[in-house]
């Protein structure tokens, strides 16, 4: 069982006038704008502070979980070992500097924890297909790759339009 951050909305709490995404929809577009964007923002915490890293991610085909590397020499490696419990923010504003509205945004909250040894291997070697420039770095021995297992998305369009999608679940 995963662990959960903060307690799973049930559907019918998602923000008013939403009804019209399905929920099949919500899913189609968090795949969609995952696969699309290649880096994210990893939000971690420590000492009573917030903070915010930009990294290169893969996810898996189930969309329940991603992969990503860092330094062991960073604050961000003393961060994850301090507390697994993550937020990673995706999001195309990019693609709409001029149209606010148009913007989506995804943010997966769960856990992280570094691999080794072959499960190490595998996950590294699908960060790398997404991410070839990235070989030396990801199989340097002073890196660590992590896995966030997925605990659930919360997707933003227009704004303010908030919808929830768990993996596993459409």
């Amino acid at each position: 069982m995963r662990n959960v951050d903060e307690p799973v909305l049930p559907r019918e709490n998602d923000a008013p006038g939403n009804e019209a995404l399905k929920h099949e929809d919500i899913a189609g577009r968090i795949r969609c704008l995952l696969m699309q964007q290649r880096y994210a923002v990893l939000c971690t915490q420590g000492g009573g502070q917030a903070y915010g890293s930009v990294v290169a991610y893969a996810v898996n085909d189930a969309f329940d979980a991603a992969v990503f590397s860092t330094g062991r020499a960073t604050r961000k490696y003393n961060l994850l070992t301090e507390s697994d419990r993550i937020a990673l923010v995706v999001d195309n504003r990019p693609s709409y500097p001029e149209e606010l509205m148009q913007v989506e945004a995804i943010t997966a909250t769960g856990n992280a924890r570094e691999l080794f040894d072959h499960e190490r291997a595998r996950w590294a070697r699908m960060l790398i297909d997404r991410h070839p420039q990235l070989r030396a770095f990801v199989t340097s021995p002073s890196t660590a790759v992590f896995r966030i297992d997925i605990v659930r998305y919360l997707y933003v369009t227009r704004f303010q339009e908030v919808h929830q999608w768990v993996p596993g679940t459409g």
